[in-house]
C-alpha cells in the first residue's frame, strides 16, 4: 500500500514541471485536429484532460458515447476529453473524414478530436511517449484512457474495459475538478 501511495507521488511530480521554465511538461504537447489546425494541453491550462485513444472498427467503439457523455457532464466543470484515433491495432477508418464523419454521425461527438496518430512504440506522438516514460503506462488496445490532472501530473490509467462513465473514472474526474 505505501509502496504504491509512494509511486503515485513520484509519477504526479516527475510528471507535474518541465526543468527549467516551472510549466508542466504537458503544456508542451500539441495535437493536430482532425477539424484542422493544431489543438493542446497549453490551451486547456488549469484543467483536467481525459485522453483516450481510440479506433473506430474496434468492439469499443460504443465507448464513444460514454466519453462524449463524460464531456457533456463534465465540460462546464472543465473537463477536457480528448479522442486520439489511432490504427496501431489495425481497426482505424482510412482517412481523417471518414473517422470525423463516421463519429459525428454515430455518435454526435463535440469533443475534441486528433488526426489519427500512433501511440504505442517508437512511432508513438510525443504525448504517449511521454506517459510511457513517465507513468510506465502504454495502451495495450484501444479505448485505453489517461486522466491528465488541471497541474499536469498524470493522476490516472485505465485499459480499454473501463467505461468512461463507470465509477472508477466519474470519481477520479470529480476528485480533479474538486467536485
Amino acid at each position: 500500500m505505501l509502496k504504491g501511495i509512494l509511486t503515485a507521488v513520484a509519477i504526479a511530480l516527475a510528471g507535474a514541471v518541465a526543468a527549467g521554465n516551472g510549466e508542466p511538461v504537458v503544456q508542451s504537447f500539441t495535437f493536430p485536429s482532425i477539424d484542422g489546425g493544431e489543438i493542446g494541453f497549453a490551451d486547456w491550462a488549469g484543467h483536467p484532460v481525459l485522453v483516450a485513444n481510440t479506433a473506430s472498427l474496434c468492439a469499443f467503439a460504443p465507448q464513444y458515447s460514454g466519453l462524449q457523455e463524460l464531456f457533456d457532464r463534465y465540460s462546464a466543470a472543465g473537463l477536457i476529453v480528448l479522442a486520439i484515433p489511432s490504427d496501431d491495432f489495425r481497426q482505424e477508418l482510412a482517412s481523417d473524414t471518414e473517422v470525423k464523419d463516421y463519429c459525428a454521425m454515430t455518435f454526435g461527438l463535440t469533443m475534441p478530436m486528433s488526426k489519427i496518430s500512433h501511440v504505442r512504440g517508437a512511432d508513438a506522438i510525443p504525448f504517449y511517449q511521454w506517459v510511457r516514460e513517465t507513468a510506465g503506462f502504454e495502451p495495450e488496445w484501444n479505448f485505453n484512457k489517461v486522466l491528465i490532472g488541471a497541474d499536469g501530473s498524470i493522476l490516472g490509467t485505465w485499459g480499454s474495459a473501463a467505461r468512461p462513465m463507470g465509477p472508477a473514472i466519474t470519481a477520479a474526474v470529480e476528485r480533479a475538478l474538486g467536485l
